[in-house]
């Protein structure tokens, strides 16, 4: 679904702005590290457990020389008692209905706002190359990353 947001036109015209109402999904999961910018995602079908554990194992395989502490809001897919933590990943859940905290919400926001905004696709292979397009230019852009993502309790926490 398309969100409209406000458009520049010249005085007199009223701009055409693409907007969409159908409701198939697809999910962009992501980390990001606010100190040094680096960050991974992987696109999966759902939101649920299955995925998530498919998302931590992949992080968990990428970043094996690290010790990863991932903060997560309260999504049931994110507490499951099904879910197997990775040895090098620390689960830190976030209080209950804070987005704010997180600091991967600016990075969705970042994603909505330069690549989605006032954009009505024609099928889920162009919603997805959109988000690879998307994902690849969170990653390729440390600098954008740590400006968006460094919260000072995080950047303190060193």
């Amino acid at each position: 679904m398309s969100r409209p947001r406000p458009r520049w036109a010249p005085k007199g015209v009223r701009p055409e702005v693409a907007c969409q109402l159908i409701r198939e999904f697809t999910y962009l999961y992501g980390a990001v590290c606010p100190k040094d910018g680096t960050c991974m995602f992987l696109i999966l079908p759902a939101a649920d457990t299955e995925c998530f554990q498919i998302f931590l194992n992949a992080l968990a395989k990428k970043y094996s020389r690290s010790h990863i502490l991932l903060f997560v809001d309260g999504a049931g897919n994110h507490v499951s008692a099904d879910l197997v933590i990775p040895s090098n990943i620390t689960l830190s859940p976030l209080p209950a209905y804070s987005p704010e905290l997180n600091p991967q919400e600016n990075i969705w926001d970042e994603i909505r706002e330069k690549l989605f905004k006032n954009y009505a696709l024609k099928s889920m292979d162009a919603v997805y190359d959109k988000l690879v397009e998307g994902a690849l230019y969170i990653e390729r852009n440390r600098k954008l990353v740590k400006s968006i993502a460094s919260f000072p309790y995080i950047v303190k926490s060193s």
